[in-house]
This record gives structure tokens, sequence and C-alpha cells, in this order.
């Protein structure tokens, strides 16, 4: 069986590093914008859950409250 050769650990963390160093960022106008459009959506589908739910528990409360 062949013994696979194994990178440097420096190696990695240069790599690491330098993979890094290509990230940019966004400003802080668009991280403001896309902040607070995580935040309505993430209430907005909390909402439409709570009423989805409101209304399903109605229909299964209604149904097993029947007399056959």
């Amino acid at each position: 069986m062949a013994e696979k050769e194994k990178a440097p650990k420096r190696s990695f963390w240069k790599g690491v590093k330098s993979e890094f160093l290509k990230i940019t960022w966004p400003d802080r106008e668009a991280m403001v914008k896309q902040t607070t459009m995580v935040v309505v959506a993430s209430v907005a589908l909390g909402i439409i859950i709570a009423i989805l739910d409101f209304f399903l528990q109605f229909g299964v409360d209604f149904i097993t409250s029947l007399n056959f």
C-alpha cells in the first residue's frame, strides 16, 4: 500500500490566509439593507406560519368535535 504524502501544515495555513485575503466584504449600506430584508422576511414567514397553524388547529378541533 503506497503512502500518500501530506502537505505540511504551514502550507495549509498559508493557503487559508491567502484565500481569506481574497474575501470582499459588503459595505455598511449593503449590509444594513440585506440584514433588514432577512429580518422582514423572517417576521413575515413567522406570521404566515402562525396564521396557517391557527386555521389548521381550528379545522382539526372542528373535525374532532363532531359526533358521528
